[in-house]
């Protein structure tokens, strides 16, 4: 019998390699709330590296607006959580028509823990025609906990 040891491959910690969209250039971000020490910049754009964090508990909305219709393949989230223990919901939907609709892509709770899992990854492949704006609703802790929404990064391509 052949045999080989092989080592295994490690979740990458940051985005794949891609031409993700220029947020900056391409959209408006509207918001719920955000702390000055961590502004949505951080989480939006390269280079940014504390994430963004929201001033006041309870639920939050980032909507990024497009200057023009977006074709969008793939969104790519990561959460962090490191000091609390709670069950984190967010829900993204997508509008074709400017926000007068939306439409749900994905709706989902992650349970942090201190000891355990620290951080959510989320890579989603979708076929998205025209997104005029897309929203990120999350509530931090759905125990209704005073809890701060956090988000280390978002990427779309």
């Amino acid at each position: 019998m052949h045999k080989k040891i092989i080592t295994p491959t490690q979740q990458a910690a940051g985005p794949p390699d891609l031409e993700w969209l220029n947020l900056d250039e391409l959209a408006e971000v509207e918001l719920t709330s955000e702390d000055a020490a961590h502004p949505i910049e951080s989480a939006l754009l390269q280079g940014g590296d504390s994430g963004w964090r929201a001033a006041t508990p309870g639920e939050q909305k980032i909507r990024l607006v497009f200057t023009s219709p977006q074709q969008l393949n793939r969104i790519w989230l990561k959460f962090v959580e490191t000091h609390l223990e709670r069950t984190q919901e967010y829900v993204i939907r997508w509008s074709p028509d400017g926000g007068d609709s939306f439409q749900e892509i994905l709706r989902q709770q992650w349970n942090f823990s201190p000891q355990g899992a620290t951080s959510e990854i989320e890579d989603l492949r979708v076929a998205l025609p025209a997104v005029t704006v897309l929203e990120l609703s999350i509530i931090p802790d759905i125990s209704g906990g005073s809890a701060l929404a956090s988000l280390e990064k978002l990427r779309l391509a």
